[in-house]
């Protein structure tokens, strides 16, 4: 398979936006100070690692299989940390990480939602779509973790 400019250049967009959330997850792993959200933080940075390393195979030429893995966020019940009324200063720190970690999750949604469109490979729609839904997944975790917390 050999990509159009256009479609290089959508790739490559897309894998900074991967490398940021990879960077922000992995920093914020380290500032969080609940042990459930650092969890998140480090699960949902392997899964960006993983969306990073399969843009690269698209650059490379081949395209990998898709699950289409849309059952991470419904699936996900985390146990509440905080009480749903009180107001800590690690409280606020935590509803900090995780709704910044939202916003960048709902404009990376966005990205593969828009970008999906350049490509003519179907296999590469189907790939980035897949990449898009589980984007959403990781925004549901993050509510779903500031729900249960008392920070929705």
């Amino acid at each position: 398979m050999i990509l159009t400019e256009k479609e290089t250049a959508a790739i490559k967009d897309l894998q900074q936006q991967e490398k940021t959330c990879i960077e922000k997850y992995q920093r914020y792993s380290g500032e969080a100070k609940d042990t459930v959200l650092k969890d998140l933080f480090k699960t949902l940075e392997q899964k960006e690692q993983e969306h990073f390393r399969s843009l690269q195979q698209v650059l490379s030429g081949s395209v990998p299989a898709s699950d289409c893995n849309d059952s991470d966020g419904r699936n996900y019940n985390p146990a509440a940390t905080y009480d749903k009324v009180g107001d800590s200063a690690d409280k606020k720190t935590d509803c900090f990480l995780a709704t910044d970690c939202i916003v960048s999750e709902k404009l990376a949604s966005s990205e593969y939602n828009t970008d999906v469109f350049c490509f003519k490979d179907s296999d590469v729609r189907k790939l980035l779509a897949d990449i898009q839904i589980e984007e959403q997944n990781h925004a549901e975790m993050l509510y779903k973790y500031k729900n249960v917390n008392g920070m929705a």
